[in-house]
């Protein structure tokens, strides 16, 4: 075994969680510069991921798109994730769905990479969800790095019964398991000046 190949086989770990946590494709240059390898090192793990990924018949790949890397479903697959998203519109959201759904709620117009961020975990799989139910939509784009902004909905503000974003309550209890994000969004100053910060205890 080269010394390449084991440098790639070395990083295949850290690319795996970087890309699991990624909001879109990450080319190899910023791969590279966050593991600190060689592109050439990078570049030669993800082909083996891929391949590997290919060979064992995983339920996901690992694909080139958009000039980077991101992690997908397969084709195969559609039917059965197309199932599952229309079945899960007739169940109660999730908690991570309704703490998603709470941050993007009190810091809208938002890049999905922010709600990541405050959340600590990869959002793209629940924001499909509330865009699916037609709770979030993505309108317009950051102007400085071209990322969509995450927006509610009329709908939203129908389901919560309420008039207009201004009657959003400081904690959303109509939101389950919210509470907890208040403090992270006060402190991040991304709540609206309309909307009072409370040290208020989660809902029962």
């Amino acid at each position: 075994m080269s010394e390449i190949t084991e440098a790639a086989t070395g990083v295949q770990p850290e690319l795996e969680a970087l890309l699991l946590l990624a909001t879109e494709p990450l080319p190899v240059v910023v791969l590279a510069e966050t593991v600190r390898q060689p592109e050439s090192v990078v570049a030669e793990a993800l082909v083996d991921l891929k391949d590997f990924y290919d060979r064992t018949g995983r339920g996901f790949q690992l694909r080139e798109v958009a000039g980077g890397w991101q992690y997908a479903t397969r084709p195969e697959q559609a039917d059965l994730i197309s199932r599952w998203v229309v079945e899960g519109l007739q169940n109660r959201l999730s908690q991570a769905s309704m703490e998603t759904l709470a941050v993007i709620a009190y810091s809208q117009p938002v890049a999905r990479s922010r709600v990541s961020a405050v959340r600590g975990v990869n959002v793209d799989g629940v924001v499909r969800t509330l865009i699916a139910r037609g709770l979030i939509a993505e309108q317009d784009r950051d102007e400085s790095t071209g990322a969509g902004l995450l927006c509610t909905t009329d709908y939203f503000l129908e389901r919560l019964g309420l008039a207009s974003l201004d009657d959003l309550p400081p904690i959303a209890p109509h939101l389950p398991e919210a509470a907890d994000l208040a403090a992270e969004l006060s402190a991040l100053a991304i709540i609206p000046d309309n909307v009072e910060k409370t040290d208020d205890r989660r809902p029962n």
